[in-house]
């Protein structure tokens, strides 16, 4: 039975100042740090067989301390997506058995927001109107200038998803992923099946993990979350 295990990252510091991020690779905020060491109290005594995140700090951050916490892990590599094959072309050792691997990917990086990213969310309210704004943040298909919708994100999210994680779901592995907001919206909206308009307005709180199972014909057993607090 596979077990995936889904993580936003805890608060950043332009989630702090209400601004639009995307792709910037901004730090999280003391609070931020605090809704990461909270998950990785969550997941203390889960065992992980693999791991995922972003190109972005704030969700490897927050996968580096959940995994900090957890019992199970006491050494982890990363591979980057790009130069898996030079990770990888080697026998491994005895001692690299106990590594859990984490793949970095930019597939799974956050919504990418065009001429929005750094800009304060009230002030482009003021410059292109609060419905415009409501528009490209929370449509489905309607991206902001030179940016991505959901449905363009999910558009290279999941695929990965089914391409990279599924075959270890298969296997009966216990997959953790550490992302963004709508990134895994993406993803949650393939789990389960969820509409457009059901997905731009599902609320997924920072530091909560999403804990899915799957028999071995990868049908969705069980689903449950974890604390439920955070900003979303």
């Amino acid at each position: 039975m596979g077990t995936l295990t889904l993580v936003r990252h805890g608060e950043s510091i332009w989630n702090r100042q209400n601004r639009f991020t995307g792709w910037v690779d901004v730090s999280l905020s003391r609070d931020g740090m605090v809704e990461a060491e909270r998950a990785g109290g969550l997941l203390r005594d889960d065992h992980f067989d693999v791991a995922f995140t972003s190109t972005l700090l704030r969700a490897q951050d927050t996968l580096y301390e959940i995994l900090k916490q957890n019992r199970f892990c006491d050494q982890y590599m990363r591979v980057h997506e790009l130069s898996s094959e030079w990770y990888e072309h080697f026998i491994p050792a005895e001692d690299d058995t106990r590594e859990l691997k984490i793949y970095v990917s930019e597939k799974l990086n956050e919504r990418y927001y065009g001429d929005l990213q750094g800009r304060n969310k009230d002030r482009a309210r003021d410059e292109f109107g609060a419905e415009q704004v409501h528009i490209w943040r929370r449509s489905y298909d309607v991206p902001p200038p030179n940016g991505e919708s959901l449905k363009m994100t999910a558009a290279r999210a999941v695929p990965y998803y089914k391409s990279r994680i599924v075959p270890l779901l298969r296997q009966g592995a216990s997959v953790l992923v550490s992302a963004h907001g709508n990134s895994l919206r993406a993803l949650i909206m393939h789990l389960e099946g969820l509409t457009p308009a059901q997905i731009v307005a599902y609320e997924l709180p920072t530091g909560s993990p999403h804990i899915y199972r799957f028999d071995d014909d990868m049908r969705l057993l069980e689903k449950k979350v974890l604390g439920g607090e955070g900003h979303a």
